[in-house]
């Protein structure tokens, strides 16, 4: 006769690089009902608007995460100047999103190495970071910053690309493309891979609309969900669809990342070829008074920025929704009927991102 048990995964654990918390209930091997608890790393980064100017509080934003700060400095820059009704010049809108989109190779082969080292590939997880390094060094060259870039203001950027070093991005994208075929070839095609990610953790469409899953949780489940195709920055200029699958389990997930690894190539290579000239800023003046609900695409899928002005130089409210929030009921349901050792794989296969979530 079997009996139910609570086994609690995280937020110590070998597989996980971040800290998840989920109190598991077994029957046997397999998990009847996954129960998360948050908040276990919160740093109120929201509560700092009251100690920084508006304009510092960018620093903030793209410290709340490590891997896609260019897109969280970028989103509440957008508020704010959607607020103050400010008109970005149309290069550094070009240089936003080149630098977007670097971040979203850079954090698809952070998630992918770490995907193949959970399954014991560590072969395969040094060639994911080892193309991860060329990523860095471009966004290292061209901001300044490996990790926290500090590039993005209200009103524009602060640095520029030369033209000849965006000839020189453009000439290394190609060889870049080529090793990223090769790494993607086996994520999806060796038999041992796909032993431990095909029919595990399935989502159906349903699940993933009901339960509101966002990025490639949400399009490995057949939801065409992608916040790029609003057309902010320079992305209305710009030509790509939303990569997507219909399976809803982890092999899904996973195509779907290793298809935008070449979506996210070839946005770089149109902005750069259609990269405009002229000023990377615009001078901002004033305070922003009115509220604005900014919204962008991150590699985890929609991340939202509220801000709210009193027209002092600190902000009312800052509001944080990240998408690794809303892919935790997706996850749960995931959970439910699958086998305990099956647990690490679909829990880093939502790229699960406890400091970005919990703030």
């Amino acid at each position: 006769m079997s009996r139910k048990i609570v086994v609690p995964f995280g937020p110590q654990h070998p597989v996980l690089p971040e800290p998840i918390h989920l109190d598991l209930m077994l029957e046997d091997e397999r998990v009847v009902e996954a129960i998360p608890s948050i908040g276990y790393i919160h740093r109120g980064l929201e509560l700092l608007v009251a100690k920084r100017e508006y304009p510092e509080y960018v620093y903030i934003a793209e410290r709340t995460c490590g891997i896609c700060s260019f897109i969280h400095g970028m989103t509440y820059c957008q508020g704010i100047e959607q607020i103050m009704d400010v008109d970005v010049p149309p290069r550094a809108l070009y240089l936003r999103t080149i630098w977007s989109e670097y971040s979203r190779l850079h954090s698809h082969l952070l998630w992918l190495g770490l995907f193949a080292d959970a399954m014991g590939f560590e072969n395969l997880f040094m060639n994911a970071w080892r193309l991860r390094e060329q990523v860095l060094d471009v966004l290292e060259e061209t901001t300044g910053g490996r990790v926290i870039q500090g590039s993005c203001k209200i009103g524009g950027v602060r640095r520029d690309i030369p033209q000849e070093n965006l000839a020189g991005m453009a000439a290394d994208l190609s060889p870049f493309e080529h090793e990223l075929g090769e790494l993607g070839t086996v994520f999806l095609k060796d038999d041992s891979v796909n032993s431990r990610l095909v029919g595990v953790g399935h989502l159906s469409r349903d699940d993933a609309y009901t339960l509101g899953a966002m990025g490639p949780v949400a399009r490995g489940s057949g939801v065409a969900i992608d916040i790029r195709k609003t057309g902010y920055a320079a992305y209305r200029d710009l030509r790509f669809e939303p990569a997507t699958e219909t399976a809803g389990d982890c092999y899904a997930r996973c195509a779907v990342r290793v298809k935008e690894l070449f979506s996210s190539v070839d946005l770089i290579r149109q902005a750069i070829d259609r990269m405009p000239e002229g000023e990377i800023e615009v001078k901002v003046k004033g305070n922003p008074e009115g509220e604005y609900f900014s919204r962008a695409e991150q590699p985890r899928g929609e991340l939202v920025h509220y801000v709210k002005g009193d027209g002092s130089k600190h902000l009312v409210r800052s509001r944080i929704r990240t998408p690794t929030l809303t892919n935790i009921p997706p996850l749960v349901k995931m959970l439910q009927g699958c086998e305990l050792a099956d647990v690490p794989i679909i829990v880093l296969s939502i790229d699960p991102c406890i400091g970005c979530m919990e703030r």
